[in-house]
């Protein structure tokens, strides 16, 4: 039993944004439209079947119009993702397919060397 060395796992940036962005980001924003646009089909379920109650109607028309303002934010999500990313240049990211490929990093060393 060695108490001074301590054993780490290394795994690249690479693979842990790729895994992030599969197993989480990814799932997340499906599931969010989801409830979007359940939200919104039940307000149009609960307009339609309450056509003779007034305040029904307009409790049906709020859940309809909160639908679509979180279809709009969730779209607005992959908009500023794509705004981020074009403006820094960044390559190699495809939030639709969940894979990031980063260029090779050498860190510098300490001290400088001067060629």
């Amino acid at each position: 039993m060695n108490l001074f060395n301590t054993k780490i796992a290394y795994a690249s940036l690479d693979s842990f944004l790729g895994h992030v962005n599969t197993l989480i980001i990814n799932p997340l924003i499906i599931f969010l439209f989801a409830l979007a646009v359940v939200y919104f089909l039940y307000g149009m379920v609960e307009f339609i079947a309450n056509a003779e109650n007034e305040e029904k109607r307009t409790k049906g028309k709020s859940h309809m119009l909160w639908g679509v303002v979180g279809f709009a934010i969730m779209m607005g999500v992959w908009f500023i993702l794509w705004v981020v990313l074009d403006t820094l240049n960044v390559q190699g990211v495809d939030p639709e397919k969940g894979t990031v490929n980063l260029p090779h990093y050498d860190a510098p060393t300490y001290p400088p060397q001067n060629p």
